[in-house]
Formats: C-alpha cells, structure tokens, sequence
C-alpha cells in the first residue's frame, strides 16, 4: 500500500480560456470544472486509477464540500476539523499555458496537527511508501513533516520508505535534519524548486540573492546538467534520491548509484499541467512497487506525467491515457 498525506487540501477550480491570458483583459472561458485536490489527494488519485492501493490522509470537516468531490471508491482517512478545505485557481489558455492563483487556508489548530501526525503513523503500518505531498496548513509550523517522518520511523515497527514533494520551509526542515530523522528516500521538486531550496541549504555567509541569480543562469544554459550537479550535492548524503521534472527538457534522477534523464515522448500536446508533476510522482512510485530498475521508474514517471499534460484541465492520467511513444532514458557522468 501507498499512503500519501495532503496536509492542505484544495478545491482546484480550473477554468478554460478560448485564448491566450492577457492581464487586464475581459476574457471567454469556454468551460470550468471543480475538483477534490491538493497533491497528495493528486498522486492518491492517480495510483487508485492505476489500481494500486492506497490510502489518503488528510484534515476534514464533515460538511465541507470537498468531500462531496472525492471519489467514493478512494480509500481516506479523514481527521476531522472544522476548517474547510482552501480553493486553487487555476487559468489554462489555447497555447497550454497555465496561470495558478493559490489562496492559503484556514489554519489548524494544534489538536488536529497532532491528530494529523497520528493518522499518519497508523496509516503507515505495512505500508510500502508514505508520500508527504504539498503546501503546509496555514499557521502550521514548518518542521511539520519533519514531525512526521520522526514519529513515523520512531513507532512503526517496520516504516515505510518516504518521498516528499513540497518547497520552502517543509522540504528545507526535513533535509536539515537528516542526521536526527534520518534521510527521506525520494524528493520531487522541478528546477525552479531545486534551485530555490540550493539557496535556502547554502552557508549562512553566503550572497542568497547572488547566489540564486547564478544558479538560474546555469539552469537556463543547460537545464540537464544543471539540475544533475544541485541533485547531486544532495544526493545520497541529505536524501537518497531525487527526482527532478524539466517540463519540456524530461526529467532527470539522481540516486547513489547513477544519474538518468529521460525525455518526453513525441507527440505530446500539453493542455495544463495542473497535476502533471504529481502524476510523475505516482508514476515513480507505481514502477517502484513493481520492482523496475531506475531507468524504467523514470521512463514511467515521464510517461504519467506527461500524459497529464495532454489532459484538459484538473483530468489526471489513468493507463488508458498513458502515450505510447518511446521515451529515451541515457545515463549521464
């Protein structure tokens, strides 16, 4: 079983535009569709529609709407609370771009943090995977899924391995104290994120803004060889692998025995990314569980979440919609 947590559910309102956003432009949608969300409900979803078990931990007030939207048939462990779930905007246009609005949420009190951190460690007996996906509650402290992941590995006789897809301070607590609660076994950040968290990791003295500017620079010039030598400086002391989304440049990973990157298969129209990098996270994780060797978990993280991408609005890829196209994976030096 996989269990994944969403500690800040969204209501993902994803509307259409018959043309391209102009800011401060009247703009025609031509359709508009509500979805259960937040990325750990996102991977949750994909790995059900994969029909892979799985089991979604997240905060929940009985008469909110979000839980009309679930799918009946996904597994949840609900805790309760009485905030309601924060909406996401998100505005895609005819030429696939996608224009996020994020709003932040009504903060959880401590009871439900705590009771958060519990479901989580009951969840995660005999489980394969926990995955801690996502934005953290508003007022929520920033070391929470470093709470996590020491209450899971301190009281579950035999825990599973960890991925965490998050940015700022909920990723930077969990690879600054690795030494206390041990490495997490896969992160997920695109380039934008793994430069921003090299900033947020660097030396106290060191120029951030300077530092940052350099670093885009460098991604800009060659994307690949960027984002392998900043995986590379984390991988396998800080984490033991990493998984990094390129958009259109693939996807490369990073583990203690190699670097991959893989490209994206021809033919792919993207629609919105909305969901796309937590379909390449469910993919990693549904290889994995088969056993596939790293080239292949790759390959399948690509292939779902590219067929994401083709995918109009909040739609997230099932087998069905999975590209056919060969995806070439290479090792690197």
């Amino acid at each position: 079983m996989i269990v994944t947590l969403t500690a800040n559910p969204a209501l993902d309102r994803t509307i259409a535009l018959d043309s391209a956003l102009v800011p401060g432009e009247v703009h025609r949608a031509s359709s508009a569709q509500e979805d259960a969300a937040g990325k750990g409900v996102n991977v949750a979803r994909v790995l059900h529609g994969s029909a892979v078990e799985t089991l979604a931990v997240l905060p929940l007030a009985a008469d909110d709407p979000f839980a009309a939207l679930l799918d009946p048939t996904l597994a949840i462990r609900a805790v309760p609370t009485t905030a309601h779930a924060r909406a996401n905007i998100a505005l895609t246009d005819a030429a696939g771009e996608t224009t996020k609005i994020n709003l932040a949420g009504t903060p959880l009190g401590d009871d439900v943090l705590r009771a958060l951190v519990d479901a989580v460690v009951a969840a995660s007996d005999g489980a394969d995977w926990l995955a801690l996906c996502g934005s953290l509650p508003a007022g929520a402290p920033g070391d929470l899924y470093a709470t996590v992941i020491h209450a899971v590995r301190a009281r579950v006789a035999h825990p599973p391995r960890i991925a965490v897809d998050a940015t700022g301070p909920a990723l930077e607590t969990v690879l600054a104290q690795a030494d206390e609660i041990g490495a997490v076994d896969l992160i997920k950040p695109n380039e934008d994120e793994l430069v921003q968290l090299a900033v947020d990791l660097s030396a106290p003295d060191v120029d951030r803004p300077a530092l940052h500017s350099r670093l885009v620079r460098e991604v800009e010039a060659d994307p690949i060889a960027a984002t392998a030598r900043l995986a590379r400086e984390l991988v396998p002391g800080t984490v033991r692998a990493a998984l990094v989304t390129l958009g259109g440049d693939g996807a490369i990973l990073v583990d203690a025995h190699g670097v991959w990157h893989a490209g994206i298969p021809a033919g792919v129209d993207v629609l919105s990314t909305v969901g796309a990098g937590d379909s390449s996270l469910a993919g990693y994780l549904l290889a994995d569980r088969a056993g596939a060797a790293p080239a292949e978990r790759l390959r399948t993280a690509v292939r779902y979440g590219s067929a994401t991408a083709a995918l109009p609005g909040t739609r997230l890829a099932t087998p069905a919609d999975l590209p056919t196209g060969d995806i070439p994976v290479r090792a690197l030096d």
